[in-house]
């Protein structure tokens, strides 16, 4: 497992703005971004998704919308969560009470979310064949179907998050 108390043993994905976006490898070269004809684009799409989590089509598949703020976000595989930073006075901070938060949440109702494998969460503003240029982070995900659930807990002083919480339900 992973210590949070080293700094920077976490990777963190920031957005310009806009919601974050989990895709599958597979059908990156399929999501266009902000680029796009002049009434809706992909990541208009994207901005559309209301509350902390929501699935667009992307290919054949779906891809998972982390909405609500455009928080610094990272992949706990221990925990099979995304960890959304809304505030703590460090890394370690946040990390710490990611357990506690974890048992405090009160989540949100789950949405189902089929996924041909890994994942890449970047920002939803660029094109996914680009995303390697910017913040991103690969998420390793066995092909199936998964329940995801978002909440968004205070497990302390100072301390806030959201948590998207990824469960494998079958194949």
């Amino acid at each position: 497992m992973v210590s949070h108390a080293d700094q920077g043993a976490v990777e963190w994905v920031e957005s310009g703005g806009g919601p974050l976006i989990a895709i599958p490898e597979v059908v990156l070269p399929f999501w266009a971004g902000a680029d796009g004809d002049e009434t809706s684009s992909d990541y208009d799409r994207a901005c559309e998704v209301e509350g902390y989590i929501g699935l667009v089509p992307v290919g054949d598949t779906r891809a998972l919308v982390l909405g609500d703020e455009p928080a610094s976000t990272a992949f706990l595989p221990e925990y099979g969560t995304f960890v959304r930073w809304s505030a703590a006075d460090s890394e370690a901070a946040l990390l710490d009470r990611v357990p506690e938060a974890l048992s405090a949440a009160e989540w949100e109702p789950e949405v189902q979310w089929d996924v041909p494998g890994d994942v890449v969460l970047f920002d939803a503003a660029w094109p996914g064949h680009e995303s390697a240029r910017t913040d991103h982070v690969r998420v390793a995900l066995e092909p199936g179907r998964y329940a995801v659930r978002a909440a968004y807990v205070e497990p302390g002083p100072e301390v806030w998050m959201g948590l998207v919480q990824v469960r494998r339900t079958g194949g």
